[in-house]
């Protein structure tokens, strides 16, 4: 994989998908700005978008093949899953 920079980095899916979650955490504990009304709706509306979006990706299974990432998410019911 290549940076902006022309350098090789080196990716680990394991360690993206650890970041997601601790985004995932850090959402839930994001306190409340001193707004009132529709901004505060709209901010707890958002809030709740980016804590479902970042535990989606931080529950997924990640693979990487042939410069491929693949993120396999599991949207079933926790009593059906295999």
């Amino acid at each position: 994989m290549k940076a902006n920079y022309g350098r090789a980095v080196s990716f680990e899916p394991s360690e993206m998908i650890h970041r997601f979650k601790e985004r995932a955490a850090a959402v839930r504990k994001r306190p409340l700005p001193p707004v009132a009304g529709e901004e505060r709706q709209h901010f707890i509306a958002q809030a709740n978008t980016d804590f479902q979006d970042f535990s989606m990706i931080g529950d997924a299974q990640a693979s990487l093949d042939d410069g491929i990432l693949t993120l396999r998410i599991d949207l079933r019911p926790a009593d059906k899953r295999s």
